[in-house]
């Protein structure tokens, strides 16, 4: 659960949602995203470095060029684990409650 908690705390910025949605379209090279983000060179950087991480996004670099892109497999992963954690399970966590409310506060 750590790995998807980490990748949580990358999504959680605007920049970096802007990113992966800029990258739904195709495959850039961090000049292309920085021409398309007010953004400077070493903050794109950063926020890529970021992605890269959490295993979001790939690259390759081609001549002096890095391109960069979604990685689908992750991003599957992280849909099966949203499914796992919000939907009824047998092996739920929570006890079973004693209390004797009728679901209404008082």
């Amino acid at each position: 659960m750590k790995e998807q908690i980490e990748i949580f705390k990358a999504l959680s910025d605007e920049n970096r949602i802007k990113i992966l949605k800029m990258l739904s379209c195709r495959e850039l090279c961090a000049c292309d995203i920085q021409q398309n983000l007010d953004l400077t060179q070493p903050t794109i950087s950063h926020h890529m470095k970021v992605l890269q991480q959490t295993g979001l996004i790939q690259w390759e670099k081609r001549g002096k060029w890095i391109f960069y892109r979604i990685n689908q497999k992750k991003v599957e992963g992280l849909y099966g684990f949203i499914k796992e954690i919000t939907n009824p399970s047998e092996d739920c966590p929570c006890p079973i409650s004693s209390c004797d409310c009728d679901g209404f506060r008082r």
